[in-house]
């Protein structure tokens, strides 16, 4: 096993080293708790002017300023915050909590740049931290951001449910929930800004969290005697949606299907622990954490970093580097970001903790990869936890996941804050001061370290609306949909057809195809095996469908293995 591959960088044996992670979590942990707290109003020592519960992503007013508040940073920050609450961990910040849920149903309520409460408003991705509207030009509308709040105030929903408040959650959480999911419901197969606030298409992490939104939403739904109806059936069309974004060769969820660029990116691990569920253990087709979708993606992500910052320079190909959005970042120079090496770690801790929960692993042909890189003669297999090859794979990886602690450790300045960005030249702290978004990722990463993790929020024993259970299985018929089509800005290219995995002829669901080739769009989806379908695509512009002429395509889908149409629009 290369379980020292890790640690040779920073020149530490294996107990120096995880006793040199712990002291920097003991002294960063309470660090990064004051640092989010510092961040949110009224009392927020950082947060100037901010409302009750408002949370400020940085102090920074200058080179950048993001002295607003965005709702994704916000709720994933309070998501934090509430779980900490129901797990017993720290109870101190109730009152912060019920403030952040008074604030940002206000904020449901302000008209805004993309619309009113009833006309698009809910995809406004931030505003003044007196909540109130910015007008200025922005990347909008980013759709994910209800789907966060809705989760977050779901979560704290049931919480009170559990303490017999249900009565507050019918009829004051309730309201501000339902706006936030019927949205999600209507909307998640529209084109949304990134996570980034650059790219206009599909975003995987987008479609991720807006799938266990409908699915936490319908649970909730049932509890209060709501209707859910809506939220199964669009739960079920999103998470076949999600499984269009896998790229099978190198093996890797493309984070975005437009932008021109690799799809090589944070979003996606971003996507894996905020959907992580315990429950569901190595699940594919949620993309739980140590599911071999999610670890070869993980690879590819973290290689893409290696040969193009300094940092990195030296480091060996089986220990931790420091990682970034994506490797054609230009933004502030292009750098690490900390967010996204805690991150890293996070999703293999979340992969330890399941692994020794059910007391095995599994390696397949699509993770082989992953595990190569601790041992190079790794073979495909599950493995007791009571065998030395799980003994030496699980102690390896946990110290490559807490090289990303250490990494991140080794940029930290000296009192302890951490910005944004650290330079891929030389490690100085960069860009935005005191992001909140670092601080609450710091935490959650040191959460999983220890053990804690969040409750279930039903993943578990999902099966697509595609015909198929999990990807890949021999039931289905990995098909590729090329097509060839010069389009103008603001167009999109879609495709429908006669089965679920192409919408039963929706043009409200239909799925988004990928510019990665552009002028050719394209999308693989798993198709029922040895079945006769027809399909057909159609331009999409400002709500405005333009179908490709008669006749419809069609096929029969292969038995088993994959198929690649290049088609012509007619």
């Amino acid at each position: 096993m290369l379980l020292q591959g890790a640690l040779a960088t920073l020149g530490l044996c294996t107990s120096v080293f995880a006793q040199d992670v712990s002291s920097y979590i003991s002294s960063e942990g309470p660090i990064a708790l004051t640092g989010v707290l510092n961040n949110i109003g009224p009392n927020g020592s950082k947060a100037p002017g901010a409302d009750a519960g408002v949370v400020v992503a940085s102090p920074s007013t200058s080179n950048p300023n993001y002295f607003y508040t965005w709702i994704r940073d916000s709720s994933l920050t309070f998501q934090v915050l509430i779980d900490r609450l129901v797990s017993g961990q720290d109870t101190s910040n109730q009152g912060l909590i019920d403030d952040f849920t008074v604030a940002y149903a206000n904020i449901q309520q302000v008209t805004n740049p993309s619309g009113s409460v009833s006309s698009g408003g809910l995809g406004e991705p931030k505003f003044y931290v007196n909540e109130t509207a910015f007008d200025g030009s922005w990347g909008r509308p980013q759709r994910d951001g209800p789907a966060l709040r809705s989760t977050a105030f779901i979560t704290y929903a049931n919480y009170l449910i559990s303490k017999n408040n249900q009565t507050y959650v019918q009829n004051t959480l309730w309201p501000a929930i339902k706006l936030d999911l019927d949205y999600v419901a209507a909307n998640w197969n529209q084109t949304t800004f990134d996570l980034w606030e650059e790219i206009q298409s599909s975003s995987f992490f987008t479609t991720a969290v807006q799938h266990k939104a409908l699915r936490l939403g319908s649970a909730l739904a049932s509890t209060l005697g709501e209707d859910h109806s809506t939220y199964d059936t669009q739960a079920g069309d999103v998470l076949c949606f999600l499984q269009s974004y896998w790229n099978p060769s190198p093996g890797y969820m493309t984070a975005n299907t437009g932008g021109g660029r690799s799809g090589k990116d944070a979003n996606t691990v971003l996507a894996s622990i905020h959907t992580f569920d315990p429950a569901a253990a190595c699940d594919s087709v949620t993309f739980q954490p140590c599911s071999d979708l999610a670890l070869s993606n993980l690879k590819t992500y973290v290689d893409s970093f290696r040969e193009i910052y300094t940092v990195n320079s030296g480091i060996s190909a089986s220990a931790a580097a420091a990682v970034g959005r994506y490797p054609e970042d230009v933004y502030q120079g292009g750098n690490p970001w900390y967010l996204a090496l805690f991150a890293v770690a996070e999703q293999l801790y979340d992969a330890l903790y399941v692994w020794d929960q059910q007391g095995s692993l599994s390696i397949s042909d699509i993770s082989l990869g992953f595990f190569k890189q601790f041992d190079s003669g790794a073979a495909s297999g599950s493995y007791a936890s009571s065998s030395a090859e799980y003994t030496n794979l699980t102690g390896a990886i946990k110290s490559f996941a807490d090289g990303f602690i250490a990494l991140n450790a080794k940029y930290t300045p000296s009192g302890g804050g951490l910005a944004e960005q650290f330079s891929r030249d030389d490690g100085t702290p960069t860009s935005a001061v005191d992001l909140t978004w670092s601080y609450a990722s710091a935490l959650t990463a040191f959460d999983r370290r220890a053990g804690s993790v969040p409750g279930s929020w039903g993943a578990k024993g999902l099966t697509t609306s595609c015909g198929q259970s999990k990807i890949g299985e021999s039931t289905t018929t990995s098909v590729t949909f090329s097509v060839n089509k010069t389009t103008s800005l603001g167009q999109a290219i879609y495709l429908t057809g006669s089965v679920a995995a192409l919408s039963s002829w929706s043009t409200s669901n239909a799925v988004l195809l990928s510019t990665l080739d552009y002028p050719v769009w394209s999308t693989t989806l798993n198709l029922p095996s040895s079945t006769a379908i027809t399909y057909k695509y159609f331009v999409l512009e400002n709500g405005q469908v333009t179908w490709e002429s008669d006749p419809n395509n069609s096929i029969t889908t292969a038995a088993s293995g994959s198929q690649t149409l290049n088609d012509t629009w007619h």
